[in-house]
């Protein structure tokens, strides 16, 4: 693992650390989230991305929120503030469902945690059973990450024999280090292969609006020795029709029932365009980034940010602003179009509703 974008520091009482990703590759800055609404704006403003690092940043923002009790506050004040907390952070993002899933974990932990405790002894008052709460809730988060890390590092495991000597790897946005609390889901394949002392070579899509391809996978790459070169998202067909791609790997951000995947926009493009090349599309996601109360992807809610992302490139106006601008955020790739998706529990090759529900079970 090359960073650490999501790390927390201290107790219960501490913060949580954040790699500035709005600053990269121009320098690494580390943020101090110290409160609910620090974390909110850093997630709505791409600070931190990344489907299994919002996990991970949400259920430490819980942690965060429980230090604004007061001493004298009681168990069902401590269960308020969560639920409160994790409303606003639920709003930060639509699309993502690892964020709305970790809130959900730590919750539940927090009531099955008052739920098996007993009537308060002569000894114990409210700020001793409450301590204990806020130590429930960081011990989750705690639980949460360190999955996490793990999660990652299976997912490169299974997924690395796809990736061949001499191969061409295409890969859009970043699913990496900078994504997860540990070294990344799509990246992960690449660094497990990297590992095995295979030589191939990884072509990022710089990923239009915000070029998070071109600012941050290509920035994690470089950094592991890993032979990396940038491409404008409108070249990828073209050096498909040359034979410079053995497969497309990606991330996603949801999963539905029936295997369709939500990802940065433009995955679907590419999806299209490998299957037109036969080439393989594999997406690469943990057990968590599956959904499956939606059937399909046509449910899956689709985020819209800013036409100012489009408009403008830093603080260069790059477009009238007279003009209307759609900004969709990701796009859903057809179940049909995925060769496999690879977790932490394996590969599930072809995918539909029945072989995946059989591999959460």
């Amino acid at each position: 693992m090359i960073v650490q974008a999501v790390k927390w520091i201290g107790d219960v009482d501490g913060f949580l650390q954040l790699i500035d990703q709005r600053k990269l590759p121009a320098e690494c800055v580390k943020l101090r989230c110290r409160d609910v609404e620090q974390l909110y704006d850093a997630i709505k403003t791409l600070a931190v991305r990344g489907a299994p690092a919002l996990g991970v940043s949400a259920a430490y923002g819980l942690v965060l929120a429980m230090q604004k009790l007061s001493a004298d506050s009681n168990l069902k004040q401590g269960l308020d503030v969560l639920a409160k907390a994790g409303q606003l952070l639920a709003s930060s993002r639509p699309t993502a469902v690892n964020l709305f899933w970790a809130l959900d974990r730590v919750r539940l932990c927090a009531e099955k945690f008052i739920a098996t405790k007993p009537t308060l002894s002569e000894v114990e008052g409210p700020s001793t059973k409450l301590q204990e709460l806020r130590s429930a809730v960081l011990a989750e988060a705690n639980a949460i990450y360190q999955e996490d890390v793990d999660m990652c590092r299976r997912i490169g495991q299974n997924g690395e024999k796809f990736i061949k000597q001499g191969a061409g790897i295409l890969t859009h946005c970043n699913a990496g280090a900078l994504a997860t609390a540990g070294q990344g889901t799509a990246l992960s394949v690449m660094f497990e292969a990297h590992k095995k002392g295979r030589k191939f070579k990884v072509y990022a899509d710089e990923t239009r609006p915000l070029l998070q391809g071109a600012r941050l996978t290509a920035w994690e790459l470089k950094h592991a020795g890993i032979n990396v070169v940038i491409i404008c998202d409108n070249m990828a067909g073209w050096l498909m029709k040359r034979g410079h791609i053995s497969a497309v790997i990606t991330g996603a951000d949801r999963i539905a029932a029936n295997g369709d995947a939500a990802n940065k926009i433009g995955t679907y493009s590419l999806s299209i365009l490998a299957r037109e090349h036969g080439i393989p599309f594999y997406i690469a996601a943990p057990s968590s980034t599956f959904d499956l109360s939606i059937k399909s992807g046509a449910e899956i809610p689709i985020e819209e940010r800013t036409a100012d992302e489009v408009r403008f490139f830093e603080d260069k106006r790059i477009a009238p602003d007279d003009v209307d601008i759609y900004n969709p955020a990701f796009d859903v790739t057809e179940a049909r179009d995925i060769t496999a998706i690879i977790t932490e529990r394996g590969v599930i090759e072809k995918p539909n509703a029945r072989k995946i529900a059989e591999h959460l079970q």
